[in-house]
């Protein structure tokens, strides 16, 4: 199958470029936008122009506007209220997020958007889609759903996007998009989106796409802008180095990772007795719940996101600091999707992951993706020999942790050691206090 190979190389000024329509012109800029970011740039054109578009590049590089402006295009001309493009994404979060761009960019074409998904009263959904709808942004298994009890007609859908296709395959969904192509007509325009490119998705892209264009920003290894560090430490002495960390680390934002849900909620839990303003994101939670933690999280109300790996594609938030991998990912692929959290916008970034003794042999896997050897830090104040308390269970009987020092403190990397600063003010200096920390303990929460 022939393919083009289109550059990231393209410079363009504004978006007046793309010869846009004067209402979505007025959308992007209501929404603020300056400049094309490469992936806009490289491949807007070619959507644009009707070519099928496999796009490669990691999170937060502008690919929602890449495809969303386009299908804007193609949608104000022709029919209104029936579904004329569908985008599937692998969770509600990122669903939303995509709905919400839709909203802001079209605000002015009155092109309408509608979300599907589970995990809430599917009766809500119907009605908005008998009222009419030009975009369905879905995941799968709920459009499955809707098709199936003819709730939805995607039989004359004209644009197909797979967004984060490579998550969406991690979590088993090939299957439901299978059967999702076979309902739509066989002559349409298909984009996929993509972090990285593993073999499913290249066996669909031969499958279901019609001479591509690929278009690619960057390179496949995690992105540039992050600076990576793993702190060797055992299960049971997870919590109270986190909680050192914490204390010790100058933040904007902070999503910690856990493998489970459980963990997820309990780890936030004591990190919000720590004094600090933390909440947890896991896929138990309503839906309602959801989307107030991720509102609270982008706006500031909470400092510190303890999530499963749902919210590694769902997550929006430019201003995230440090990304903390309390439990290691289970693929080099997760990794990349978790980091590619923080160091966006051009902005810079820390990536930190705890290991035990168990998991050494995967940091290889790490640093092959980044070329480069990852640093390894201790902390020079904390003590790494408490034994495993009687009776362990890998972590989910940890000690209590160790309580934040009397002063704020700061850390130097030395020698691949953090070295611990005390502060030089005088003992009855004010302390520099973790964002939103004191105003917690003033709320008496």
């Amino acid at each position: 199958m022939e393919k083009e190979k289109a550059t990231s190389g393209k410079s363009l000024t504004n978006f007046k470029s793309f010869n846009l329509h004067h209402l979505i012109e007025a959308g992007i800029e209501g929404a603020g936008y300056a400049v094309p970011s490469p992936i806009q740039a490289a491949s807007i054109p070619s959507i644009l122009s009707g070519r099928d578009v496999m796009g490669l590049a990691h999170t937060g590089t502008g690919k929602t506007a890449a495809f969303v402006l386009p299908i804007l295009q193609r949608l104000m001309d022709g029919p209104r209220k029936r579904v004329r493009a569908l985008i599937v994404a692998p969770t509600r979060e990122l669903a939303e997020q995509t709905h919400e761009a839709i909203t802001e960019l079209g605000r002015r074409t009155k092109v309408k958007s509608v979300t599907v998904y589970g995990g809430v009263n599917k009766n809500p959904q119907i009605a908005k889609l008998r009222n009419g709808a030009e975009i369905v942004v879905a995941c799968p298994g709920r459009l499955l759903d809707l098709v199936n009890h003819g709730e939805i007609d995607i039989s004359q859908v004209e644009v197909l996007v797979l967004d984060e296709a490579d998550r969406m395959f991690d979590m088993g969904f090939l299957p439901d998009i299978k059967r999702i192509i076979k309902c739509l007509p066989v002559k349409r325009q298909t984009l996929i989106f993509s972090a990285t490119m593993p073999a499913d998705i290249r066996g669909l892209v031969q499958e279901v796409m019609s001479n591509p264009v690929n278009v690619q920003v960057g390179d496949s290894n995690p992105v540039s802008t992050v600076s990576h560090a793993i702190y060797p430490v055992e299960q049971h002495l997870k919590t109270a180095l986190l909680m050192k960390l914490l204390e010790g680390t100058d933040t904007e934002s902070v999503l910690v990772f856990t493998r489970t849900k459980h963990r997820a909620t309990r780890l936030a839990t004591q990190i919000a007795q720590a004094g600090f303003v933390a909440a947890s994101l896991q896929g138990d939670l309503p839906q309602t719940k959801r989307q107030a933690v991720l509102s609270g999280y982008r706006n500031g109300k909470y400092q510190i996101l303890v999530a499963t790996d749902i919210a590694a594609r769902g997550i929006d938030v430019s201003s995230i600091s440090h990304v903390i991998n309390y439990d290691m990912p289970d693929t080099v692929d997760a990794y990349t999707h978790r980091i590619g959290r923080t160091g966006r916008a051009a902005k810079t970034g820390d990536a930190f992951t705890f290991m035990t003794h168990e998991e050494r042999g995967f940091i290889w896997g790490i640093e092959k993706a980044l070329g480069e050897t990852v640093e390894k830090r201790t902390l020079q104040d904390f003590n790494y020999g408490v034994p495993a308390p009687a009776g362990n269970d890998g972590g989910h009987n940890r000690p209590r942790p160790q309580q934040p020092p009397a002063r704020r403190k700061s850390f130097t990397t030395v020698q691949g050691k953090a070295v611990l600063h005390q502060p030089t003010a005088s003992a009855g200096a004010a302390r520099p206090s973790f964002p939103g920390r004191d105003r917690e303990k003033r709320s008496g929460r």
